[in-house]
């Protein structure tokens, strides 16, 4: 488990990167890692699994009480290319700036009729793990996008904590009122050029649901590569 990316608090774990695992690695820590102090511990356990390790994995997941949530794709864009140009029609405003409540509401918002499956941590929860994440930078990567004064989305980036240049959105979306309309693919170019020009990012990592057809198509429109997919296998306690 130390290869892996952990995210924690003292109410639920999520495990990332196990592409780094081998086949038996994966299998030693589906198997005892994952241990009944761990499963009794956390209310909410979050593991990726990887494409490329065997049926067996899954099985062993959802013999251990583990069910099936999502399945999630991951995209590459390099930022050294080009300079990018974000949508000048679009204000963008931090926690330096507005309340947390207010940016939790709009969070919420865009949230609300994702494609993506919903996830199982209530809003504070998620506050809390981006805090947890980011550290005290986090204020300034929690955004709300506006449009002619108009709350159209929300986007937080921000450089992968471990990494000196890996660019990353913790969230990105669109109210639903503005969704189908083309907005999506701006407003996410300005996600990329704050990336690039803020936070000095040299390449950009994405993820979404298979599901979420249109996140696809606005990744692949803003020239990014799909490079992987995971399936995302969850424990909840008392589920």
């Amino acid at each position: 488990m130390d290869k892996l990316k952990v995210i924690e608090t003292d109410t639920y774990i999520t495990l990332e990167n196990t592409h780094v695992l081998s086949t038996e690695e994966m299998l030693e820590l589906v198997n005892f890692e994952i241990s009944e102090q761990l499963l009794n511990h956390y209310d909410n356990i979050t593991i990726l699994v990887h494409s490329k390790f065997p049926e067996q994995v899954e099985k062993i997941l959802r013999q251990r009480g583990f069910y099936l949530h999502d399945e999630t794709l991951f995209v590459h864009k390099d930022l050294q290319q080009e300079e990018l140009i974000g949508d000048s029609n679009l204000t963008f405003s931090s926690l330096h700036h507005v309340s947390t409540d207010i940016f939790k509401e709009a969070w919420g918002e865009v949230m609300s009729g994702s494609l993506n499956a919903p996830s199982t941590l209530h809003m504070n929860e998620q506050m809390m793990a981006v805090k947890k994440e980011l550290g005290e930078a986090y204020k300034q990567s929690c955004l709300i996008a506006s449009e002619n004064g108009n709350t159209i989305g929300v986007v937080m980036p921000h450089i992968e904590p471990g990494t000196t240049n890996e660019g990353r959105l913790f969230y990105f979306g669109l109210v639903p009122s503005e969704r189908g309309i083309g907005k999506s693919r701006k407003l996410h170019q300005s996600a990329l050029s704050m990336l690039q020009r803020d936070f000095k990012a040299r390449y950009y990592i994405g993820s979404t649901s298979v599901h979420n057809k249109p996140m696809v198509n606005t990744f692949v429109s803003n020239g990014c590569e799909i490079t992987e997919s995971y399936k995302v296998y969850k424990h909840i306690r008392g589920h």
